[in-house]
């Protein structure tokens, strides 16, 4: 169970975490909104589809682009939160940011959520000291590099040891800080090749012996429209194949664009596991 300030997310049963990125540029047409009216529509669709909470990032990570300033991301979130806050006051929200100023500003205007850092807190000296002082939960990425220079960190003599020696290095410095709630994330597509990163999730398994929560960020990315020559708009049944193959692997929350097909995948992997 995840205690996000005084709302609780259970995890007995794999979380669906919907994405909202209020932004221009992220790499899925289809999951940007900055309105206020696009917005709202994108967040009640992935309600109405059965999102256990939604994921809300107002800066771009994808290979290759730059990153916003702070000064943008902040406003861009701080837009996105007032207005879900107002129509879904009850929706256990996470915020995608790696700087500690956007969380506290954040925190003080809108109250608690998770803080899903693709950095692990590499980017910001302040992050965990601000999430242990605001007892957030807190999801720790592996990654190598930034966004311009990522793809070319992909030197790893066994990425499975590495990763997950890394990811259990990190989840006792969190604790170690104070952060009480953290979940861990092997960052498929940061810093990863294709076979790197279907290594991964042939051993997703190896990573649930830590205990922590583990989230998988798998929805409409390169490693699956790369192999089959497509883009990111077409992959929504690749995605769905291995959504149901990582919570068969032990995956505790799923971070996806399409909610209803990843709530089918839950079901199924029920009877699968029975």
């Amino acid at each position: 169970m995840l205690q996000i300030g005084s709302q609780t997310l259970s995890l007995e049963s794999p979380v669906v975490m919907g994405i909202v990125n209020v932004t221009p540029d992220s790499f899925y047409a289809q999951s940007r909104c900055m309105a206020e009216g696009a917005i709202i529509e994108r967040v009640r669709q992935l309600v109405d589809d059965g999102a256990d909470c939604i994921d809300v990032g107002g800066c771009s990570t994808r290979p290759g682009f730059p990153v916003a300033a702070e000064a943008e991301e902040y406003q861009r979130l701080a837009h996105a939160l007032k207005i879900i806050r107002a129509h879904f006051p009850n929706l256990p929200l996470s915020v995608d940011t790696f700087r500690a100023g956007v969380v506290q500003r954040l925190y003080e205007q809108y109250g608690a959520f998770i803080v899903n850092d693709i950095s692990a807190g590499e980017e910001d000296a302040a992050m965990t000291a601000t999430v242990a002082r605001l007892q957030l939960p807190y999801i720790a990425m592996h990654k190598r590099g930034n966004p311009q220079t990522m793809q070319c960190l992909t030197d790893y003599t066994d990425v499975v040891t590495e990763v997950k020696t890394y990811l259990q290095q990190k989840l006792a410095e969190l604790h170690a800080q104070g952060i009480a709630q953290v979940i861990i994330d092997p960052g498929f597509g940061f810093a990863k090749t294709v076979e790197q990163n279907y290594a991964l999730l042939r051993n997703l398994r190896e990573f649930t012996a830590s205990g922590a929560p583990l989230l998988t960020g798998l929805s409409r990315k390169s490693l699956l429209w790369k192999p089959l020559g497509s883009t990111p708009e077409d992959m929504l049944c690749a995605t769905s194949a291995v959504h149901l193959y990582a919570l068969l692997q032990g995956a505790n929350i799923l971070r996806v664009h399409d909610v209803k097909e990843a709530r089918q995948m839950v079901a199924l992997s029920r009877l699968l596991m029975c």
